[in-house]
């Protein structure tokens, strides 16, 4: 019989049927034994359902209850489903008898008297379960032998002959549970000098280390570092030749994540500058200049600059933080004084220039010249920087005598091969040389020290922003370059270094003086106008012929945006004023011809309003650093209103509902018929007009009609008025719907 009763599951159908009689078809995979009639109750078979309160009389007074529904379908050859209920009471020995918990298998494993480390390790959760803090897990594992077996797996090259993806699996497991950071673990191996020995005896191996096992034991030292600072640091202090191994092994990366540590990551602030007095007296930071030579391989000194560049970022960081100290950071002293900034260039040109030694070099310099201060209402400089404190002007009193060096790169940098682009073969790249030259003169123009004026007039001695500019129009496609020579321009024009009075008109100081040279410097010397002019002249010409546009004239755009700007209300606009009056004539036309026609258009177009509100920004007061193309948020922006219309509830106006997803083929039809009610209306207002902007200034004028009469469809690269008058068409084929636009209707939306 079957009969309908209400469940905590719902309406379903219920087969009642004998405990006996269902095991088998139910369970087939569970014995008899495990479905005993005192652990659960079923209905009868052949008897119609009990009600609720029955069932409940039968369940106890356990506080949890499994409602199981199987279907019967294919063991009872019924033909429609049959479901049967079954509610099982669970007690305390039933949730261990049917395993519903998932208990570690490691607790077996911990119960045998012979059980070893590697096969706890080949449990897939003995991670899961040590940082759990299993009781049993945590008493074996730190044991003495096992303590010492963990720190041998990371410490030694596992044998050979082993499938490379086996090889270092028991080290790697043996890292993650000497670092998963539980006391008793940090506790047995920061006091434990033997088990440091151990530890300490990687570092003594010959050269080069497995770069894995040395980024375990980086991982490990560096945990106890953080966790047992006084301990660990007593002993590293202890070791006369701790120092030399670290910098002997250098070359491999995980070696800098222990000086770092060092650095960063010992607490509390009297400790920690115990602790860079100590690598101080020492002489980190010489013998880490000292690595950037052209006589080491490239490895070792590109990780030695890293290093350098991070404990300098470092420590100015935690100078900024923990000015309670009065103390000065003696590594950070060290890396800004005169004598270590010579000596670090004295390595960069001693013997043969390469690049891997400059390039190095010239990162460590730029990490000096960093200029940071906590950001006042989103103000930053040109390059991004927070500014800060000016730089230390024993910097600039090392760079300034070498800077004829560094001019003599832009002319012969080390040599390379002709590289092959998606433009041809360029017989002479840029070079990474090059490109950070240019970096550095930008970071130097953009200090504010005493020693600037120096090197001011050393740059215009040496006419360096001349070849600078004579580079960026000589390597059209090289953007990152682009960027460095506009910054360049943008400090001469913007300088940080004038103080101006309260007219408003800069004072006279030996740094106000090497600026007005550097402007002078840059229209006379260098004829920024002039090349101004011609740049665009010719890139006009070009892509009038079919050319393409040339890859500078997004920054050529920025360049001349800053001259106007500055002419107009910058610091030192008089002088600009004067120099432009003081061009040949017919510069001076072309001039305010460029600016008030030809730029003022391309800034138009640069800052198309696309909302309706607020005032078009020039190009020149854009964010220098913002990742995102202006073309691309356009774009964004018509793809945004194209769909503004289209709301949460949209599919509600197709008509759909959930009794016409049914078998009945009859009312297809008849939804998608209702397609045709669906109405797309665009107002005849603002939005309109900013629509049919959006359209004549893409230059295709695409309008996509839906009425009954066709819309001309306009020619390739066209454009057309808004809403053309319809003409009479032919009638339309079986191909073409009336009212659908063809493919060729569409142009790109791209100018």
């Amino acid at each position: 019989m079957r009969g309908k009763s209400q469940n905590k599951l719902g309406n379903v159908n219920s087969q009642m049927c004998s405990t006996n009689s269902i095991t088998d078809a139910l369970l087939p995979a569970l014995s008899r034994e495990q479905w005993k009639p005192s652990l659960c109750t079923y209905a009868d078979f052949n008897c119609s359902s009990g009600s609720n309160e029955d069932r409940a009389n039968h369940l106890g007074n356990d506080s949890v209850t499994f409602v199981l529904c199987f279907c019967l379908n294919t063991r009872l050859r019924t033909h429609s489903p049959v479901f049967v209920c079954v509610y099982v009471p669970v007690t305390s020995a039933m949730f261990w008898k049917f395993d519903l918990h998932t208990s570690s298998h490691l607790e077996a494993l911990l119960d045998k008297e012979d059980v070893t480390l590697s096969e706890l390790m080949d449990e897939e959760d003995v991670l899961q379960e040590c940082k759990a803090q299993n009781r049993r897990l945590l008493l074996f594992l730190c044991q003495d032998q096992c303590m010492q077996e963990l720190v041998t797996m990371i410490t030694t090259e596992p044998p050979a002959g082993v499938e490379e993806t086996k090889r270092f699996k028991y080290p790697n497991i043996a890292c993650e549970l000497l670092t998963c950071d539980v006391g008793v673990i940090n506790d047995k191996l920061g006091n434990e000098e033997p088990l440091l020995e151990t530890l300490y005896a990687f570092l003594e191996q010959p050269s080069p280390l497995n770069p894995l096992l040395a980024s375990f034991f980086s991982k490990t030292i560096g945990n106890l570092i953080t966790r047992k600072t006084e301990q660990v640091l007593n002993f590293l202090r202890r070791k006369e030749g701790f120092l030399s191994l670290v910098l002997k092994h250098i070359d491999t990366s995980a070696m800098m994540d222990v000086l770092l540590r060092l650095i960063s990551c010992v607490e509390p602030p009297p400790l920690r500058l115990e602790t860079l007095t100590w690598l101080n007296e020492e002489k980190l930071a010489q013998r880490l200049i000292e690595l950037i030579h052209p006589e080491r391989d490239e490895e070792r000194q590109s990780n030695a600059s890293q290093t350098l560049c991070d404990i300098i970022r470092l420590s100015r960081d935690q100078a900024n933080q923990l000015q309670e100290i009065s103390q000065p950071d003696p590594l950070l002293t060290v890396l800004e004084s005169q004598e270590s900034v010579e000596q670090l260039l004295q390595n960069m040109f001693s013997g043969e220039r390469t690049e891997s030694c400059i390039v190095n070099g010239i990162q460590v310099l730029l990490t000096l010249l960093e200029i940071r201060r906590p950001v006042v209402d989103g103000v930053m400089d040109a390059q991004g920087f927070e500014r800060s404190y000016t730089v230390n002007s024993s910097i600039l009193l090392a760079i300034e005598p070498h800077l004829r060096h560094f001019h003599q790169l832009l002319l012969e940098p080390p040599k390379r091969n002709p590289m092959l682009t998606t433009l041809g073969v360029l017989d002479e790249p840029l070079g990474n040389t090059r490109l950070h030259v240019a970096r550095l003169v930008a970071s130097l123009l953009y200090t504010s020290s005493a020693s600037h004026a120096v090197v001011a007039q050393e740059l215009c001695r040496l006419n360096t922003m001349d070849l600078l500019l004579d580079l960026f129009f000589k390597y059209t496609w090289n953007n990152f370059l682009h960027l460095q020579v506009e910054l360049c321009v943008a400090a001469i024009l913007r300088p940080c270094t004038l103080t101006e009075t309260p007219t408003s008109e800069p004072s006279i100081t030996p740094e106000n003086s090497a600026h007005n040279l550097m402007v002078t410097h840059l229209f006379q010397h260098c004829h920024l106008v002039q090349r101004i002019l011609e740049a665009w002249e010719e890139n006009d010409k070009i892509q009038s012929e079919g050319g393409m546009r040339r890859g500078y004239m997004g920054h050529l755009t920025r360049i001349a945006n800053t001259v106007v700007h500055n002419l107009e209300k910058g610091p030192v606009h008089t002088q600009i004023s004067s120099l432009i009056t003081g061009l040949p004539e017919d510069y001076r036309g072309r001039w305010e011809t460029f600016v008030d026609q030809t730029l003022s258009e391309t800034n138009r177009k640069n800052t198309i309003d696309l909302v309706g509100t607020g005032n078009p920004r020039p190009s020149s007061e854009d964010d220098m650093e913002s990742p995102f193309p202006k073309e691309l948020t356009l774009q964004q922006a018509f793809s945004d209103y194209q769909i503004q219309q289209m709301t949460a509830n949209f599919v509600d106006q197709f008509g759909f509902n959930d009794e016409e997803f049914t078998d009945h083929d009859d009312s297809i039809g008849a939804t998608f018929d209702r397609i045709a009610e669906i109405n797309i209306n665009i107002d005849a207002g603002q939005d309109s007009v900013m629509y049919m902007a959006l359209c004549s200034f893409a230059g295709t004028g695409w309008i996509a009609d839906f009425g009954e009469v066709n819309s001309k469809a306009p020619a390739a690269g066209g454009g057309f008025a808004a809403w053309d008058t319809p003409v009479s068409q032919p009638a339309a084929t079986d191909a073409e719907e009336k009212g659908w636009a063809k493919f060729t209707d569409f142009q790109p939306f791209c100018w």
